[in-house]
């Protein structure tokens, strides 16, 4: 089942602008800061009027309690989360070639935005991680994803090995991101249901999830760095599925 939830802060102009042009409705209510009158708050003001929305002028110090003194550049907003589906089910329901980004470790609030943030552009059912090993969703985190933190769903589950096991279960391929791997991300056979996982920058999975994927894959590195942020992983990862899912329409297209 699928419930409401309460509304989320979000801040920084970038971010409250793109909510506002993208989907408006979802605005809950708008606290500029008074002090502010340049171009880009004057814009803000004018788009929130022309769509509706409830805006505020309201003191510096306000803004501070929305984030402990975090750079919210003078505007904060509540922004209403869609019912994005609480468990796997709601998330898979009738969805043929499920891709899913597993995160096991990422602590970072900056490293889950980043990951949200791919795993949306890349057309991502959901990302999955562990309850005790996980940064949850937090104003940094929305700001950094860019609106993917409201609109991809962010599993926490208490037991990644056995949500690991439902997956396969449902003839998911649980395929590890390694840099010991044998084979690269782009000689392995990679199957449509896919889901990607990946360990903290350093550290990587942690043993039973890796004993938990069904392949090992490694991304190839030609310089002098040995390993890539978590979020910049992903990405390769999550599009070379993307990439292979294209073939056979350009395959038909040709």
């Amino acid at each position: 089942m699928t419930r409401e939830r309460e509304p989320r802060v979000v801040f920084g102009f970038h971010v409250v602008l793109a909510r506002l042009r993208a989907d408006p409705a979802s605005v809950v209510e708008i606290f500029l800061d008074e002090t502010r009158n340049d171009v880009r708050a004057r814009d803000l003001a004018a788009l929130a009027e022309r769509h509706g929305v409830r805006l505020m002028r309201v003191p510096t110090k306000r803004l501070d309690g929305f984030y402990g003194g975090g750079r919210h550049q003078g505007v904060v907003a509540r922004v209403a989360v869609k019912s994005l589906g609480d468990d796997l089910d709601d998330v898979l329901r009738e969805v043929e070639r499920p891709l899913l980004l597993v995160l096991d470790g990422v602590t970072d609030p900056h490293n889950l935005g980043a990951c949200l943030r791919v795993a949306n552009a890349a057309g991502a059912n959901a990302v999955i991680a562990p309850k005790d090993r996980a940064a949850g969703i937090t104003p940094a985190v929305s700001k950094v994803a860019s609106g993917a933190a409201e609109s991809t769903p962010y599993l926490m589950v208490t037991n990644l090995a056995r949500t690991l096991g439902e997956l396969k279960a449902r003839d998911i391929w649980i395929v590890g991101a390694e840099e010991r791997a044998e084979k690269t991300v782009y000689e392995a056979d990679l199957p449509d249901a896919i889901a990607w996982v990946l360990g903290a920058e350093g550290e990587g999975m942690r043993r039973l999830t890796r004993e938990n994927c069904d392949l090992l894959v490694r991304i190839p590195m030609a310089g002098e760095v040995e390993s890539l942020n978590v979020s910049v992983s992903a990405g390769v990862c999550l599009f070379e599925s993307v990439r292979r899912r294209l073939l056979p329409l350009k395959r038909r297209d040709s």
